[in-house]
């Protein structure tokens, strides 16, 4: 087996309780001990398999850029041969509309993934609500935790710079932040001072690299970034459901990449999402 990874090339809640910020770092570290004894017995395993797959074996995975560590991880503990290309879901939706090579696709946002599979082509094989994951607010590690989530509040701590968030009209944890910011008041006043980006990850560099001193992000980016710290959980009743679903696109290659999609629901592929800050959802039947 054989992971290509290309980038750019198109209170948190786990399952039945809550999470507190407190937790959250704690949590941090432990899985971080975890995934790396993991990605070693993994890459022990990959040594020891003689023959290599053959190119036109190979799967290849489009992904929301929201997915990346967590799926690679995820993948190193299957039997397939798999390309990765992560990127925006709306930009990964439009290649896979004009005839991107994509076996399997996993969105950030069941829009993108309603608009897709709404066209003729490519024709949709499965589509399911794979996982789910939290908004929050984040600031440089370091920051302190921020008193009440007001305008004002807002505007002291960003001392002229700007929040970054994902396109508001397009990238899905943009749109989860705009849709926050209108219901609860923020958004006319904080409209002004945003740092959109392409992604969610690109917001996430921004924040990590002290570029910007809040950024919205979902908890999973958060705790992939040791530069970071989450400072509010962005209430999920302020926002639509954030959802991950997942679709197998009719090819050559579908009874694999069917194969490959049960097993990303199987309990080893659950539990690196889960230590990954992603909250699993209940496949479709």
């Amino acid at each position: 087996m054989r992971i290509c990874v290309e980038m750019g090339s198109l209170t948190w809640r786990l399952p039945g309780r809550w999470i507190g910020l407190a937790s959250f770092e704690r949590m941090r570290n432990t899985s971080s001990m975890i995934r790396v004894f993991r990605i070693f017995a993994s890459s022990c395993a990959l040594m020891l398999m003689l023959l290599p797959a053959r190119a036109e074996d190979r799967l290849t995975v489009f992904a929301a850029a929201s997915l990346k560590g967590a799926l690679d991880e995820a993948l190193l503990l299957s039997d397939h041969d798999v390309t990765v290309s992560y990127g925006g879901s709306g930009m990964i939706a439009r290649q896979v509309r004009e005839g991107a090579p994509a076996d399997l696709v996993i969105l950030a946002s069941q829009d993108w993934m309603d608009w897709l599979a709404s066209t003729e082509q490519p024709k949709i094989m499965v589509d399911n609500n794979f996982l789910g994951n939290q908004l929050v607010l984040i600031g440089q590690q370091g920051a302190d935790d921020l008193p009440e989530m007001t305008e004002a509040a807002v505007l002291v701590r960003l001392d002229g710079g700007r929040l970054a968030i994902g396109h508001t009209k397009g990238v899905p944890a943009g749109v989860y932040g705009r849709q926050w910011m209108t219901s609860v008041g923020l958004w006319e006043g904080l409209r002004p001072h945003l740092a959109e980006t392409d992604n969610v990850r690109a917001t996430l560099a921004l924040v990590a690299r002290g570029e910007a001193p809040l950024g919205v992000v979902y908890a999973s980016d958060a705790l992939a970034e040791a530069r970071v710290k989450v400072l509010y959980l962005i209430p999920p009743d302020s926002h639509d459901p954030i959802a991950y679903p997942l679709a197998v696109i009719q090819t050559k290659n579908t009874v694999q990449a069917t194969d490959l999609a049960n097993f990303l629901y199987s309990e080893p592929a659950q539990d690196v999402f889960v230590e990954h800050g992603f909250q699993i959802q209940e496949a479709a039947q």
